[in-house]
């Protein structure tokens, strides 16, 4: 791993790109509209993202009075990218067609190649005419939420808007490559005691569980809470732990191996439950009442009581299970479904025992911002445990979809190495490296 001492005060090559002008043609990572039938018949779990992920060469678009230019020194992989070189649940340059269709500068969106990527940290090189806060040569993380601000809904909640995109899923020209354009109302100022790769893994996670336990959109999680983490070795639930931690709350995290649920012992998971034990060998069980019932003993077992709040976001393999786990008066609150959409559960336990289900998506600027605040901190620490090359993106995706990873996996763009970006060394060695890293220790990262 880099030695992160000698290279702390160095930026690599971000400042020198403020000085020189945008290429015509930047590297990025794209799929394409002409393989949107590649996968047609083709089970879901052989629908390799390495055959349909692309890196090569794409136009440089311009930029809108209200967006800025930014030069990506690193990324992340997030599922919202393997749907997307999945082509599922549909094709995302339907997205793209509809955006396009507003007219204006809405219109270069639509083009034969998808640019992904929905987290990015990185340098402004170039802001338009509306822009008031950011200039070039700040250093900025970029928030996923791409909002229409003369919306009205918007002004209430950025999330409610009905014009409210995932960036890099939704819109064009997203993060996973070496430029990225993004709107003013989308940055945030990078966490100076972090690296490159370390400050792109965590806008998309780490604000979504924000949203979804501590907003008053929520959960509302309290003190005392005990909340049930699906997946909580990824990305979304390596967040999640640490903001039950933080909130005074009891997370229960469960696995898919005997090796993560060690590993989220280690990162603060005060209990964990390796799911294979719960299923006993039939992997559909937790579809079903008996399956359903043994975890709620193991939860009894451990904790003394039912779940306050379950954080889903697995979808068809586990919804069933959390309507039927969460506590009389409970919380289930979701933000995703990547095994399905499709979910069936038994409503007789969420009318009978006045459950309630409530949808997240995302996080508005004002969550973002009080996320980028706990990070900067240092009371949240990055979920990074690998990272890979632009040019090794689609086996970064593959990890990810054949959920192999821990926490996130990063990817370097035009930061030439790992470890460069941090400005603020002392901020760094007071909050304590080991702390920072503790994901890349216990993830095995390359």
């Amino acid at each position: 791993m880099t030695n992160l001492t000698e290279t702390a005060s160095t930026t690599g090559p971000a400042d020198e790109l403020v000085r020189s002008a945008p290429p015509k043609t930047y590297r990025a990572a794209h799929i394409r509209v002409q393989d949107t039938d590649m996968f047609a018949g083709v089970q879901d779990q052989d629908k390799d993202v390495r055959k349909s992920l692309h890196v090569g060469q794409v136009p440089m678009p311009e930029i809108a009075p209200d967006e800025a230019l930014i030069a990506v020194m690193a990324s992340a992989i997030n599922y919202n990218t393997v749907w997307s070189a999945m082509f599922e649940p549909l094709p995302t340059f339907g997205f793209l067609k509809h955006l396009a269709a507003q007219g204006g500068w809405h219109t270069r969106h639509d083009r034969p190649y998808h640019v992904l990527g929905s987290d990015a940290s990185g340098v402004v090189v170039r802001v338009g005419s509306a822009v008031q806060h950011w200039k070039p040569g700040d250093h900025v993380v970029v928030a996923t939420a791409h909002i229409n601000d003369q919306e009205p809904a918007s002004h209430a909640d950025g999330m409610m808007g009905e014009d409210q995109r995932a960036w890099g899923f939704e819109t064009n020209f997203g993060g996973l490559a070496d430029y990225a354009v993004a709107r003013a109302s989308q940055l945030l100022p990078k966490p100076a005691h972090l690296t490159w790769e370390e400050a792109a893994s965590n806008p998309l996670c780490a604000g979504t569980a924000y949203r979804m336990l501590v907003s008053d959109r929520g959960a509302r999680m309290k003190q005392g809470d005990i909340v049930l983490i699906w997946g909580a070795s990824g990305g979304l639930g390596s967040y999640a732990l640490q903001l039950v931690r933080n909130g005074g709350g009891t997370a229960v995290g469960v696995v898919s191996t005997a090796e993560k649920a060690e590993t989220v012992r280690k990162l603060g998971c005060e209990v964990a439950i390796d799911r294979t034990e719960i299923e006993q060998g039939d992997p559909g069980s937790l579809q079903r009442p008996d399956g359903w019932k043994r975890l709620g003993k193991a939860i009894r077992k451990a904790v003394g009581e039912d779940p306050h709040i379950v954080f889903e976001h697995v979808g068809k393999a586990t919804f069933a299970a959390s309507v039927f786990l969460a506590r009389r008066g409970g919380t289930v609150v979701t933000c995703g479904s990547s095994t399905g959409y499709q979910h069936q559960f038994d409503n007789r336990y969420l009318w009978m025992k006045l459950k309630r289900i409530i949808g997240s998506h995302g996080a508005n600027l004002q969550e973002q911002w009080e996320t980028n605040r706990l990070i900067q901190q240092g009371r949240v620490v990055p979920a990074l445990s690998a990272v890979y090359g632009l040019d090794e993106v689609a086996e970064a995706a593959r990890s990810v979809q054949t959920n192999r990873h821990i926490g996130k996996v990063g990817v370097l763009c035009l930061a030439p190495e790992p470890g460069l970006g941090i400005t603020d060394p002392a901020a760094r060695e007071r909050i304590g490296s080991d702390r920072i890293e503790l994901f890349r220790s216990t993830g095995g990262g390359r």
